[in-house]
């Protein structure tokens, strides 16, 4: 057996998000030509159509889903669908773009922090820093959520490095 023959997909259904460009249309495209049927997401629908051409040339089955992963009801509407279509779902890849991860951990980490820079400088002792983290910060929960959970994470191991009247409350 090849080492290519170990990483075979056939007869699974993969969801690949972001499959409109970039990485998404390469997972989408080896997915394809390791056996795999695959739903592909995006906002772009219009460029959809492309990828699910190099899916299908591939010898396998796309289905083209217009989704934000931004809105939890397009995110349930493409599992519905896959489901309708294929009958299960055996992988998700799930990518967000270095953009997107930025601004959440910009606003969630980065942003915390430099509110509580601003506000140490003029608070009085005895006042408090309540930074809220997420128990995601500690477990994914098998959620997709890198960038939150990422950024959370840190929230909490940032208390650690605190003076003593700051409360990283989780």
């Amino acid at each position: 057996m090849s080492v290519l023959d170990k990483f075979r997909l056939d007869d699974k259904v993969v969801i690949v998000t972001g499959a409109s460009s970039g990485l998404g249309v390469s997972f989408a495209q080896a997915c394809a030509e390791a056996g795999a049927d695959v739903v592909l997401a995006a906002r772009r629908v219009d460029k959809l159509y492309d990828t699910a051409r190099l899916v299908e040339d591939a010898g396998r089955r796309a289905l083209t889903m217009a989704t934000d992963v931004a809105d939890p009801a397009q995110c349930q509407a493409m599992v519905d669908a896959a489901m309708t279509e294929f009958g299960h779902v055996d992988v998700l890849v799930n990518r967000e773009t270095p953009e997107e991860f930025r601004a959440v951990v910009d606003i969630n980490l980065n942003g915390s922090y430099w509110a509580a820079q601003a506000c140490a400088k003029v608070m009085r002792p005895g006042s408090s820093i309540i930074n809220i983290s997420s128990v995601l910060g500690l477990t994914t929960a098998g959620l997709p959520q890198a960038a939150y959970s990422a950024s959370k994470a840190a929230v909490m191991g940032r208390a650690a490095g605190c003076p003593a009247d700051w409360i990283d409350a989780g």
